[in-house]
């Protein structure tokens, strides 16, 4: 019945539920103002309009959107607060998540939001200009490309991704564009310590100047097994990295 409904109207009850999910993360509904709740209320409006072009995502339903984009991007929050980022860079940014909720609330962070396709890009940028978000900006390009680009390599103090790559290869698209002493913050699914997947992040990630992978519950029984890996750069990434465009997804370090 959902996708009856108008962007507004989707986006008007996802509010609402997340409101009512915020009642069981008190450290996340005291950083919630009014503003940050209309933003993120209009985000869901355009990110659900650009969906009709794009095809940007299957979650719809107001309940969903509320849980699966909002909350799961804004538990995050506690953790970023820990890490004290001024600037982070986001890669492959899709329709703005986490980048942007979180943008939102964090109005003196800096974002860098990383997408190579170039619908989506424009996209996100007018994202950005609806609401408001000075403290985002839109890079259309490779990450490969970027992190051998001088202004941007080993500049960010963090690195966000969601649903972008399996942590092998992505460990490859951010550590270059992490300073030493950032991290890498990962959104995952229910990941083990004895996992295939970060078994070999780690492999990889050692190569790219990472010291240490950890992983982090999110705290919310509403995001069932969802997890944070953190990669912690200790070294600069050795130039030979990242390799040409592609190439880490074909020949995974680890």
């Amino acid at each position: 019945m959902s996708d009856e409904l108008e962007p507004t109207e989707i986006a008007r009850s996802a509010r609402a539920r997340l409101e009512l999910l915020l009642v069981d993360h008190p450290e996340l509904a005291q950083r919630m103002d009014p503003m940050h709740l209309e933003r993120l209320e209009r985000f869901v409006v355009l990110l659900l309009e650009a969906n009709r072009r794009l095809n940007l995502t299957r979650v719809v339903g107001a309940a969903d959107v509320a849980r699966l984009h909002l909350l799961d991007a804004l538990i995050a929050l506690p953790l970023l607060g820990r890490l004290e980022p001024r600037s982070v860079v986001d890669i492959g940014s899709g329709g703005g998540l986490p980048a942007i909720p979180l943008a939102i609330t964090l109005p003196r962070v800096h974002w860098a939001l990383v997408e190579s396709v170039g619908k989506k890009a424009v996209m996100l940028t007018e994202f950005a200009r609806e609401l408001e978000l000075q403290n985002v900006t839109v890079i259309s390009q490779r990450a490969e490309l970027l992190g051998r680009d001088a202004g941007h390599r080993e500049h960010y103090d963090l690195a966000t991704a969601r649903a972008c790559a399996p942590l092998p290869v992505l460990v490859e698209l951010a550590l270059p564009l992490v300073r030493p002493g950032g991290t890498l913050v990962a959104w995952k699914g229910p990941l083990t310590a004895a996992s295939d997947e970060l078994t070999g992040g780690r492999v990889a990630a050692e190569q790219l100047g990472a010291d240490r992978i950890s992983l982090e519950e999110t705290g919310s029984a509403s995001l069932g097994g969802h997890r944070f890996v953190l990669v912690s750069k200790a070294a600069v990434t050795p130039p030979r990295f990242p390799r040409r465009p592609g190439e880490a997804s074909r020949r995974p370090l680890g």
